[in-house]
């Protein structure tokens, strides 16, 4: 126990913790941030492409010839990566870009509702497609197929807003 007076460890240190804008260009963020944002990006792509892995094993389950094959499956994977990589953790636009889409366009932003979007199909595809093996269940050709298209409209999804972000961002810093 301390007594009055005392101070807490710390507390008479001057420490103040610097957040990291979004928006800071690469080259000035700290190498622990660039590589905290690597290893973001990684572990975002490798969910991408276990969900895609795991749509893949229940549709070819259902005997579904497209998938059944191992470059199929590595296809899916891939498509789910880059899903989750460029789908999620979406570039802001500048201030004066956000603003100019307040002033001209009150409704939502269409690319985070288009993220969020494809970010929920691919998910709750992978879900579904989990619990089917998990609970070893043989799905129906017509329901493996519908997973497998939701989820590849999903993935597809992101990955436009992950391009259409990009560019937008590419494009406001530009002017």
């Amino acid at each position: 126990m301390r007594g009055p007076g005392t101070e807490r460890p710390f507390q008479s240190l001057n420490m103040s913790i610097v957040m990291i804008k979004r928006g800071e260009p690469w080259n000035r963020r700290s190498v622990t941030s660039r590589i905290a944002h690597v290893v973001e990006r990684t572990g975002l792509a490798l969910t991408g492409g276990s969900c895609g892995l795991f749509v893949a094993a229940h549709v070819a389950r259902a005997d579904v010839d497209l998938i059944g094959s191992g470059i199929g499956i590595l296809a899916m994977m891939f498509f789910g990566a880059a899903g989750f990589y460029l789908g999620i953790d979406l570039p802001r636009p500048s201030e004066r870009f956000q603003e100019l889409l307040r002033k001209f366009n009150p409704r939502p932003d269409a690319v985070e509702l288009l993220s969020a979007t494809g970010t929920f199909l691919a998910a709750i595809a992978a879900v579904i497609s989990v619990a089917s093996i998990i609970l070893d269940e043989v799905p129906h050709r017509g329901s493996a197929l519908t997973i497998g298209l939701a989820w590849a409209a999903g993935a597809s999804m992101q990955i436009m807003a992950g391009i259409i972000a990009r560019l937008r961002a590419e494009a406001s810093s530009a002017s």
